[in-house]
């Protein structure tokens, strides 16, 4: 399985989950030349930008210390442009990370660090 699938599958996992527990997933992928927001999602009235990293093993870190402060600023970029571009103006927005380390085959450990980052 090579980088992007690896990647694509964790989006997969991560949005399940978060359906789950019952977010409503708005949109996946979100572009601009900018960058990508991996899910966009509502809990209630929150927008809530999620990036998700996956890793196989922990050799470079956890996945969630992936985000770091400079792609955080990248993420409160692509979220103002997303609001601008969709009109939408939700009561709050937050950000979470979703870090998935993969153990095998069959088996992975998600977690799920909700308002991982503010806007500063």
């Amino acid at each position: 399985m090579d980088k992007q699938e690896l990647g694509r599958k964790g989006e997969d996992a991560a949005t399940a989950y978060l359906e789950r527990v019952g977010l409503t997933v708005v949109e996946r992928n979100w572009s601009t030349k900018s960058g990508e927001i991996d899910i966009v999602a509502l809990d209630g009235e929150t927008l809530v930008l999620v990036e998700v990293k996956t890793r196989r093993s922990m050799r470079t870190g956890t996945p969630e210390e992936a985000v770091s402060p400079t792609k955080q600023k990248r993420l409160i970029r692509l979220a103002r442009a997303y609001l601008a571009s969709t009109g939408i103006e939700p009561l709050a927005v937050r950000f979470d990370v979703i870090g998935i380390r993969v153990l095998s085959a069959d088996r992975a450990l998600l977690r799920h660090h909700r308002s991982a980052f503010d806007v500063t």
